[in-house]
């Protein structure tokens, strides 16, 4: 199926691959596809072939079939068209990823909330027909989101959105959850060293070359051109980035980027220019990503100190750089323009 390429800011990697590489002894393979509305690169650097590439990219479509929200027909497309009708029951894929997206939403109080989905569509940030709504729009559409309306039931692995019109939005999630399916299923399969990267969501597995860490890039939030403010070593861990330069839209000089806060219906505002979370999965890193971005970064960087095994780098709009303790000596600034600050 021909797919259309686009451009992905989000991580860059310092080992950069593109296309499906040939298959050689000792050197890494790696394909490029675009799933998810996005390109996802995988990588193999110790044990793999295109057989296992093959299995890896048909458990990615497998998900996008599951839970896209631009596509027709998925189990979540479902899941919304019968909000305030009927409860829907779903695969384990689909349940589990709705299950996790609540728990997050729950802890962050509604700051970050999984029923967001009419306040996105509302926007449209980063599709045709992207607009500033009017403040009416905005208060008819704030009433469809509250994630306690979503009810779940364990047993039946059903789900049912309990007013007409709600509908969820698994965006911040779902390519998380994704990479985790994927890291597992490449274990399985006897791969040692890989990078999963879905659209700058990576997941690093094992040893570069054995004995050393892997160097991800940290994305400048200020440029569109791929440079990157510093490196993270990293071994067996998720980095997933969120910021302001992702998606955005511009009107009357005013830049609205694709955060939307859906207590007040508009694009938080914030000190914090962009943040990265590094995790042991990368479905939590990719909740928390957008979750610790909404609290700004004083109490941003206050929660993740309290959670165990989570860690985070903080970029603000004056170029001020914070890191929580956890990843102290393993940051590198590389651009001067940057400061560390604590």
């Amino acid at each position: 199926m021909s797919r259309k390429m686009i451009v992905s800011t989000i991580i860059i990697l310092t080992i950069i691959l593109v296309g499906c590489q040939k298959e050689e002894q000792g050197e890494p393979i790696a394909r490029t596809e675009i799933f998810m509305g996005t390109p996802i690169t995988i990588t193999l650097h110790n044990g793999g072939s295109k057989e296992i590439l093959d299995k890896a990219f048909d458990k990615v479509s497998e998900i996008e079939n599951l839970v896209s929200i631009n596509k027709e027909g998925t189990e979540l497309d479902k899941l919304n068209k019968n909000a305030g009708k009927s409860p829907v029951k779903l695969s384990d894929t689909s349940y589990k990823i709705i299950k996790k997206a609540i728990e997050y939403s729950k802890l962050s109080d509604g700051g970050y909330d999984v029923s967001i989905g009419p306040l996105v569509k509302l926007w449209s940030i980063g599709l045709e027909g992207a607009k500033v709504p009017t403040k009416e729009e905005i208060n008819e559409v704030k009433k469809l989101i509250d994630y306690s309306k979503v009810k779940i039931n364990d047993k039946t692995k059903e789900v049912f959105l309990s007013d007409e019109g709600m509908m969820l939005d698994l965006g911040s999630i779902a390519k998380g959850y994704a990479a985790d399916e994927l890291t597992n299923l490449l274990r399985e399969e006897g791969v040692k060293e890989a990078i999963i990267d879905l659209g700058g969501n990576i997941y690093a597995l094992g040893n570069k070359e054995g004995n050393k860490d892997w160097k991800i890039g940290i994305q400048n939030p200020f440029s569109d051109r791929g440079s990157v403010v510093g490196s993270i070593e990293v071994v067996n861990k998720s980095i997933v980035t969120t910021g302001v330069y992702e998606r955005f839209i511009i009107e009357n000089d005013i830049k609205y980027h694709h955060i939307l806060n859906p207590k007040t219906g508009y694009p938080y505002k914030t000190e914090i220019a962009g943040v990265s979370i590094i995790a042991d999965y990368s479905v939590d890193a990719d909740a928390l990503s957008t979750l610790v971005f909404t609290k700004g970064l004083e109490d941003g960087f206050n929660f993740v100190e309290g959670l165990e095994n989570i860690d985070a780098i903080f970029i603000t709009n004056d170029k001020e750089v914070y890191i929580t303790d956890g990843i102290k000596g393993k940051f590198n600034i590389m651009d001067d323009d940057f400061k560390l600050c604590n």
